[in-house]
């Protein structure tokens, strides 16, 4: 195996050594303080034009070069889905961080990858784009969510945190927006940069930081009021403040601004609409000035029309919208990410046990309204609010996107390239010549079977492999 590839990058090597046999070549162009001494284990020439025993200095610059080189890789798998379209006995061939080539075997361009990766009975796609998640959220049967607010410490949810971003990349994530950090702070713009810097593996991450609540909006609840306890969102109130609010968060590394368009005004009570349609598009501009959007939770008629007509790009949740409501965010286009699995977590934790009893009316009421929805042409976004549930879970909103009424091609569409669409992510969500190489594979064919995306066998992020069962 040495020998073999020694051999190869000998036969590399042989046009530079051609070169230093030559008495005058290209080096002479290159000016000579700079060539003279290119890495400190490198010892310095005595004489500028002298190329004798150039050699010496050329190969272990060749070969560090080679070593930092990414050789081509080729997927081989059963099916490939594109993030549009299934093409049976395709491949895919990766170089450095981008795709290559993709399309039938036969027309992969020379010269051949040296590596393979065999995938029989998969099929490869596109790296799923999570549209909602909490990774500094665990599930609310392990600790409610008023107690990680208040007894657990950023510290701890960051760590927490770098755990869930391994879990859910392992799932086939590679990229994932996160919807506030939920009373941590910046701990996710944080997390974000560790990921970066390859300190932890995780999705690439669009985060949202604190997000924005109307003053008295959000919680911890139930304290007297000589009680200060830490919110779960960022406080703001009239234009000018949530103009402030928003530039201090851009400021702060978000990616995007999170707005809370309705919530619970006391411990207990139904939502209401929140900020004013002036507030909320004050928000929009100030973020659009900077070259992003505003999202906003909203689950009242009266918040979402709020939301829309201010100009928000998503509705996350949406379970009381209607059928004026859906129709007015198709012609306005913006798009409901309904978090379904979400939902029906809760709904569990009440003790719901699904197929074992009667339907909740929360679920009654959600499977209509994403109907109206559907029936509306509302544009959808894969989200499914993971950290409510466990990360790495996330296969949970796919499957109850088809229960309640899409096509698996459909679902598939929306956590690939309507995702990156919708968040405009043009170098990711396809399998397309110059985009990122962000891979994964599954078991089987899920566009038959939505459940294979439970068996995630094969991962790769920006040209990396992270997971293939078929070397364990």
């Amino acid at each position: 195996m040495a020998n073999r590839h020694m051999a190869r990058i000998m036969d590399l090597l042989q046009p530079v050594m051609g070169l230093c046999n030559k008495k005058r070549t290209l080096l002479d162009t290159i000016p000579f303080p700079f060539f003279s001494r290119p890495f400190p284990w490198v010892p310095a020439l005595k004489q500028p034009h002298q190329y004798t025993g150039m050699k010496n200095y050329l190969i272990p610059l060749c070969l560090l070069l080679i070593s930092f080189a990414k050789a081509q890789t080729l997927l081989r798998p059963e099916n490939v889905f594109d993030g549009e379209t299934l093409h049976p006995s395709w491949v895919v061939v990766t170089k450095d961080n981008k795709i290559h080539y993709v399309g039938p075997e036969k027309g992969v361009p020379s010269p051949k990858p040296q590596q393979e990766v065999q995938l029989p009975g998969a099929t490869l796609m596109p790296g799923l784009i999570e549209g909602h998640s909490h990774l500094l959220l665990h599930p609310y049967n392990e600790t409610s969510w008023n107690d990680q607010v208040l007894k657990e410490s950023p510290v701890e949810r960051a760590i927490r945190g770098s755990v869930h971003a391994s879990r859910s990349l392992l799932a086939g994530i590679t990229t994932m927006r996160d919807l506030g950090s939920e009373g941590a702070g910046y701990s996710d713009v944080y997390l974000k940069g560790t990921i970066e810097q390859g300190l932890v593996n995780g999705p690439r991450l669009l985060v949202a930081g604190p997000a924005i609540v109307a003053t008295g909006a959000y919680g911890p609840k139930g304290f007297h009021d000589g009680v200060t306890v830490p919110l779960g969102a960022e406080e703001a109130s009239g234009v000018d403040e949530c103009i402030r609010t928003v530039r201090k968060q851009l400021g702060n590394g978000v990616d995007f601004i999170k707005i809370y368009a309705d919530y619970r005004l006391q411990k207990g009570g139904e939502p209401h609409a929140t900020f004013s349609v002036e507030e909320i598009a004050s928000m929009v501009a100030t973020a659009k000035s900077a070259g992003t959007y505003v999202v906003a939770h909203a689950s009242t008629p009266e918040g979402m029309m709020r939301a829309i007509m201010g100009g928000v790009e998503t509705i996350e949740h949406g379970d009381g919208g209607n059928g004026e409501v859906f129709a007015l965010m198709q012609k306005r286009g913006v798009a409901l990410c309904p978090t379904l699995a979400a939902g029906e977590a809760m709904e569990e934790y009440g003790g719901w046990k699904k197929n074992g009893g009667p339907e909740p009316d929360r679920i009654t009421a959600k499977k209509k309204s994403f109907q109206l929805a559907l029936e509306a042409g509302t544009q959808l976004v894969f989200g499914g609010d993971v950290g409510v549930f466990s990360h790495g879970d996330n296969f949970r909103e796919l499957e109850l996107m088809v229960e309640y009424g899409m096509s698996p091609l459909q679902v598939l569409t929306c956590a690939t390239s309507k995702n990156a669409d919708l968040f405009h992510l043009n170098d990711r969500g396809r399998l397309r010549t110059g985009l990122l190489a962000d891979i994964i594979a599954v078991e089987g064919d899920p566009l038959q079977k939505i459940e294979k995306m439970r068996e995630i066998v094969f991962v790769m992020k920006d040209g990396v492999i992270y997971k293939n069962t078929g070397d364990e």
